[in-house]
């Protein structure tokens, strides 16, 4: 049997996205903005969204709840042919919905509601065994929930090698005093690591990418794939160190999704067999196609003949 699907698990919400935000809201009370944006998102849903429509077989492992929300996240995920891990609606859980405040300059915010599904992901939701046919899994949500800690995340990631599969993850800033010491047992397991220049310092307590990488190979992560932006990304493993440079000229609207469309990009390449420098080519690509359109994913849904450049 080839190992052909990707399983993508973490956060699966719905955003709305405001462009561009002011604070003269709060002054006049009502504030005429050029796009008023609604789109599902959430970091493990945005992954799998642009792998399916780029003809990957995906498997979703999240939770929703059974509200309007909820079921505009499920409709997605079958007009998008993204197949459901089991159990992923819970009765009277509020699906996450985020408003995305977008300012001129594309950098944004967010509102969250902390009692819903985006915070509510669990051990038993996401702990395997995982399908025979499954190949990569990437967790997406590291720091984004809290009953997932260290141990959690490496009892998962641990099974999933024991299946044989790549193992990667994506995260978001540390919520409190995590330290790499701390999350050591479960980076060990990891094959791959996609935390941006900002989440990598704060977690290591370093101030350049580079430190910050070497940090976290150290703890025993098999390739660091620091995102810098607008500067590319910096690569940390055994076969390839240095920086990947980012796609020239490209005009920045609105950086929602960006980092998870790198992830994307690398998870992409990496199902493809492409060599190291070439996954992180193609994550650069895929990052500023999303962060020159409005919204997590919008970009995706169009052909892309640039997808084998």
């Amino acid at each position: 049997m080839k190992r052909e699907k990707i399983i993508v698990m973490g956060a699966a919400i719905v955003d709305v996205l405001v462009r561009p935000a002011s604070q003269e809201i709060f002054r006049t009370g009502s504030y005429p903005v050029e796009d008023i944006h609604m789109s599902t998102g959430g970091d493990a849903l945005n992954e799998a969204t642009i792998l399916a429509r780029f003809g990957k077989q995906v498997e979703l492992r999240t939770v929703i709840g059974d509200d309007l929300a909820g079921k505009l996240v499920l409709e997605h995920c079958r007009e998008a042919g993204i197949a459901l891990g089991p159990d992923v609606v819970r009765p009277g859980m509020p699906t996450g919905v985020n408003v995305v405040l977008v300012q001129e300059n594309g950098e944004r915010g967010f509102f969250t509601n902390p009692h819903g599904s985006l915070r509510m992901l669990a051990l038993e939701d996401v702990q395997g065994p995982f399908p025979e046919d499954a190949g990569i899994l990437c967790f997406a949500s590291v720091f984004v929930s809290p009953k997932l800690k260290a141990p959690e995340l490496a009892r998962i990631f641990r099974r999933a090698k024991e299946q044989g599969l790549v193992v990667c993850a994506d995260m978001t800033k540390k919520k409190g005093q995590e330290t790499v010491e701390e999350l050591a047992p479960a980076l060990q397991y990891l094959d791959y690591l996609f935390p941006n220049e900002a989440e990598a310092c704060l977690l290591t307590g370093k101030t350049t990418a580079e430190e910050a990488a070497e940090e976290l190979f150290a703890a025993g992560v098999g390739h660091v794939v620091v995102k810098c932006g607008g500067k590319g990304c910096y690569v940390r493993s055994r076969e390839l160190t240095g920086m990947v440079p980012a796609v020239d000229g490209v005009k920045c609207v609105d950086t929602t999704g960006a980092g998870d469309s790198f992830a994307a990009g690398f998870l992409y390449g990496l199902s493809e067999g492409d060599s190291l420098a070439e996954c992180a080519g193609r994550a650069n690509r895929f990052g500023a196609r999303a962060v020159a359109s409005v919204g997590a994913t919008d970009w995706s849904k169009g052909k892309a003949p640039w997808l084998s450049s």
